[in-house]
Formats: structure tokens, C-alpha cells, sequence
């Protein structure tokens, strides 16, 4: 048969993964990105880009810890590579501290980061309010760079991007083999996913040169996480709330609850307000689906919903959503052969 066709919808951190993955593993694929938004509008854009894993209630913990593990080893290489400062990726030490002893002793991924430990007495002087605290050292992504690095790798390997609302799946049907669903948030509405819900998150980037570390307070709602240029304080996790407009409110909480954790943040410059929606599910929605319309069929993979821990695990489900596209791809020429006898 000719060679596949397929079309990946959604170009932030899962689509542009998703589709370097495919062309990495199904070399003789012909990939189109269709997305409404390209960088730096997305909801990626928006992301801290830093690798500490959420955890999905319904996804096998030792599943989320490979997809963890495959992401970590990937963006460790090219932290170590000339292409470090154009992926805006590099390591980053500091600590996670709680007001409570913590249910778990070790996070799943605790022997993925460098260097895991329990913090020393003489560092939680730093936090009087908190109780007891672990240091490591993992790797931020400053995402609109690191989209642009992954559009050169795209583009240079032959893959088309177009600027284009898809509304409905079956408008590609005839030009596309396969459909690679990567639409985050949008799949709410682009499959009528009802388990996909928005959880809003507010942050600030900001112009802080002289903090170095991250912050991170154990309930994930404050944190601080240094970038190459740009801090980015945060933040609020706002379940079933579509609002993209900034409330000033809600930017003064999140900079009085980062200076009491960093109180050096009070001098901190050009302030920058940014919204986006987390597309939060149970679990990430990472499956084959065959739709049928009238005795025709349209292959789909669908690679969304993964809330807050997007970046932490964008390259193990991008890689096992390609692992779906070749299966699709071997379905597709089996039935060719057939036809052909």
C-alpha cells in the first residue's frame, strides 16, 4: 500500500511529541498536524514544563512510573547536549516541604529524579512553617522553546502543520489513514469526552534572576520553579472552571503565598499573567478506537488527559501512542494484502 497517512490534532507538548515519535518509529508515514492554536498559544505554553509527577487514580502506578522514567531519560540526554539552551531544557535542584508528615515515605519516582532525599534540619530552618521536606534534582522544560526545538525536528523530517479547527474526526475521514487524537482540553467537546473536565490554572512568570532552586509546598498548589529567563510562580488547580481571563485576585494570593515560601520574591519584576486549562481525567486516555459510520470505518488513537503532569510524561505515552499508530498501520496493510488476493 501506499504510504500511511496520518493526521495528529493538537499541537501542544502530546501532539508535537506524539507525531516526532511516529516519524521516529514508522519512518515511511506521511504526518499533517492539524491544531486551532500552535506556540505560543497553548495551554503547553503555559505549563511549568517542570518533571514531578501527578498521579492519575486510574492509571497502574507502574505504567506511570515507565512513562516517567522514558520522558526523564529523553530530555536528561538532551540537557547533556549542545541543544540545550535552543530546548530550553535544564536541570534544576531544590525541595518539596510539608506542613504535614507526607502518607507516602518515597514518591513512585523517586529513584528517576537525581539525588532523592529527606531534607537535612539545617535547610528546614529555610521553611518554619513546615514540618519535614525532600531535596532532588529534576529537569524543566521552558515550553515555548522547547515547542519551537520539537516544530524544527518536525519540520525537518517532513511533516506538514496546518492552522485548522477540527470540529469533528469523521471531516478527516478520506484524506487521513489514521487520526491521532491530541487534542487535550478540546476532546471534550471534539469526542464528547464528559470524563474530560478543565481544571484552571493561574500563574505568574516572572523576573526573579537571583532564585535558583525550586519551591514546591507538598499540596501542589504553591510552588516556585526557575527557568532559563522567567520564574514561574503558581498557582490554583480550579475544577470545571473554562475561564481564560487573568483575576487579579487570584494573581495577589499567588504572589503573597510564593514570597512567604521565597520571601526574596518581593523584589521580583514584570510581572506576566498566564491561564490555562489542564485537560484533567481519571486517567490519560491512551487507546485504539475504530469508529463507524454507515458501514465505513475511521482508525483513531487517542493520546489526552493528562491534567497537570502533561510534560512529566509527554514522551512515554507520546512513544506508546506510536506504538498504536504501527499497530493501526499493520491492520491497514493486512487488509490491503487481503483485498489484493
Amino acid at each position: 500500500m501506499a504510504a500511511p497517512k496520518v493526521a495528529v490534532v493538537g499541537a501542544g507538548v502530546i501532539g508535537l511529541s506524539t507525531a516526532l515519535c511516529i516519524m521516529e518509529t514508522c519512518p515511511n508515514c506521511s504526518v499533517t498536524i492539524l491544531s486551532e492554536q500552535f506556540s505560543p498559544n497553548t495551554t503547553s505554553d503555559v505549563a511549568a514544563g517542570m518533571l514531578i509527577p501527578h498521579t492519575y487514580p486510574d492509571t497502574p502506578i507502574h505504567v506511570q512510573k515507565q512513562w516517567f522514567k522514558e520522558t526523564f531519560t529523553y530530555l536528561f540526554a538532551i540537557s547533556n547536549s549542545a541543544e540545550a539552551s535552543e530546548a530550553g531544557i535544564h536541570l534544576v535542584s531544590g525541595w518539596q516541604v510539608f506542613k504535614n508528615t507526607p502518607k507516602e515515605e518515597l514518591p513512585f519516582w523517586s529513584d528517576v529524579v537525581l539525588g532523592f532525599r529527606p531534607m537535612s534540619k539545617a535547610e528546614l530552618q529555610k521553611f518554619p512553617q513546615h514540618q519535614s521536606g525532600q531535596a532532588f534534582t529534576t529537569l524543566k522544560c521552558d515550553c515555548p522553546p522547547y515547542l519551537s526545538w520539537l516544530e524544527k525536528r518536525l519540520k525537518a523530517a517532513g511533516v506538514q502543520m496546518y492552522t485548522r479547527k477540527v470540529a469533528d474526526l469523521w471531516e478527516l475521514h478520506g484524506k487521513y489513514d489514521i487520526i491521532v487524537n491530541c487534542a487535550g482540553i478540546g476532546a471534550h467537546q471534539l469526542v464528547g469526552d464528559k470524563k474530560l473536565l478543565p481544571v484552571r490554572g493561574q500563574v505568574l512568570k516572572v523576573h526573579a534572576p537571583w532564585v535558583k532552586n525550586f519551591i514546591r509546598d507538598g499540596d501542589g498548589l504553591t510552588y516556585i520553579y526557575p527557568g532559563i529567563h522567567r520564574i514561574t510562580l503558581g498557582g490554583t488547580r480550579e475544577k470545571e472552571n473554562w475561564t481564560l481571563s487573568p483575576d487579579p485576585g487570584t494573581t495577589k494570593d499567588i504572589f503573597d503565598r510564593c514570597c512567604s515560601l521565597e520571601p526574596s520574591l518581593w523584589g521580583a519584576q514584570d510581572i506576566q499573567v498566564k491561564v490555562g486549562l489542564r485537560p484533567s481525567r481519571q486517567c490519560v486516555r491512551l487507546q485504539r478506537e475504530v469508529l463507524s459510520q454507515g458501514g465505513v470505518k475511521l482508525l483513531v488513537v487517542h493520546n489526552y488527559g493528562h491534567g497537570a503532569g502533561g510534560f512529566s510524561v509527554h514522551r512515554g505515552t507520546a512513544k506508546e501512542a506510536a506504538g498504536l499508530v504501527g499497530e493501526c498501520i499493520a491492520a491497514l496493510q493486512g487488509s490491503s494484502s487481503k483485498a489484493k488476493l
